[in-house]
């Protein structure tokens, strides 16, 4: 067994390291996995998260904060937002708006979320890829954190889009593997 953790989340870990520079926030840092990934490679990086049994794991790392995106009030801007799953934990629309105005010029909004199935496309691509999603998940020997709090997704891919395309003029938006999205937006 591998000593480094895999699941659906944890795989898009390269594409947001690819993306990240800068001072960092993860929202929903969850146990830290990211924060000490990206400690490495960015200038500073600062998680927050409201879940007690995922902050314990992560009581190790300073740049851990307790609390929710909407109680937290940072003294700095940031060069990188991000949301890995847990975008659809919060108002997606309130999120994006406090994320944009927490962001320098030249910052970016990564986020890897989840969006319901509401089509009968949505429900071909995802039934296409699902053969692709357990093979890969059987050859990563996906773990799962029973601790981890999750929620079904309430807004649709289009529901994302329109939303995106409101607050985040330019936003690129991809559908991806594992039923994530990925979406990617600068201020300029």
């Amino acid at each position: 067994m591998s000593a480094t953790p895999w699941n659906h989340n944890i795989a898009y870990h390269p594409w947001v390291m690819r993306h990240a520079h800068g001072d960092v926030l993860d929202v929903g840092c969850g146990d830290g996995l990211l924060v000490q990934r990206l400690a490495g490679v960015c200038r500073e990086v600062t998680g927050v998260d409201n879940e007690s049994a995922a902050l314990l794991r992560a009581r190790t790392l300073p740049t851990i904060q307790s609390a929710t995106f909407d109680n937290f009030s940072p003294d700095q801007l940031f060069d990188t937002i991000i949301f890995v799953a847990s975008l659809h934990h919060m108002d997606t629309r309130c999120a994006l708006i406090k994320a944009k105005n927490m962001l320098r010029p030249g910052g970016q909004i990564l986020v890897v979320g989840l969006a319901r199935n509401s089509s009968l496309m949505d429900w071909a691509i995802s039934g296409a890829l699902l053969p692709v999603v357990k093979i890969s998940s059987y050859l990563h020997k996906e773990t799962h954190d029973p601790n981890m709090r999750t929620a079904a997704p309430t807004l649709s891919l289009r529901d994302i889009r329109n939303i995106a395309n409101d607050v985040l003029p330019g936003a690129h938006i991809r559908r991806a593997l594992y039923y994530r999205y990925l979406l990617r937006w600068t201020k300029y």
